[in-house]
């Protein structure tokens, strides 16, 4: 089931986030999220009336997606920057995939106009994720961020809506 995330979700996103930043250089990130801030960081993309989206499967929180405010500068108010991360034992089921189709449908009812998705790299399985969704790369940022004892790569993929491609 897929369904619009709550801040009573929060400890169980924040758990499966908490993978990615220890174990990853997925996320930039590498102090784990607390529950709160996690609720916080929920609350903040639902004030701003964009999409986040948890699937759920007997009462177990198992993937989350969402839609953030691409920039604050108020030209950017029709882009969005998205995300998606699932619980590493459910990697590779078409969950992601599941997660986006409703996050994009729920994206094609609002005024956004550019979808964003920024992919650490080397990252082959998120890529093709973004690309099933037509998204393609529009720049390479070589050695950008450092975790785990070395530079990472970032590449931005995007779609604009109304053309649409997915």
């Amino acid at each position: 089931m897929i369904r619009n995330a709550t801040r009573e979700d929060a400890p169980q996103i924040a758990d499966i986030y908490r993978h990615y930043v220890e174990s990853t250089s997925i996320s930039f990130e590498e102090v784990p999220v607390t529950a709160v801030e996690m609720a916080g960081r929920i609350d903040a993309v639902q004030a701003l009336a964009l999409p986040w989206l948890v699937a759920e499967k007997g009462g177990v929180i198992t993937g989350y997606a969402y839609a953030t405010a691409w920039k604050a500068r108020y030209a950017y108010r029709h882009s969005v920057e998205v995300t998606v991360y699932l619980r590493p034992d459910t990697l590779a089921r078409g969950l992601g995939t599941a997660l986006y189709g409703a996050l994009f449908k729920a994206l094609e009812q609002s005024p956004v106009h550019a979808v964003v998705a920024c992919i650490a790299l080397p990252n082959a399985h998120s890529v093709a994720l973004h690309e099933k969704f037509g998204m393609r790369k529009v720049a390479h940022f070589a050695e950008v961020g450092y975790k785990l004892g070395a530079w990472r790569d970032v590449g931005y993929w995007q779609v604009n809506l109304d053309k649409d491609v997915y």
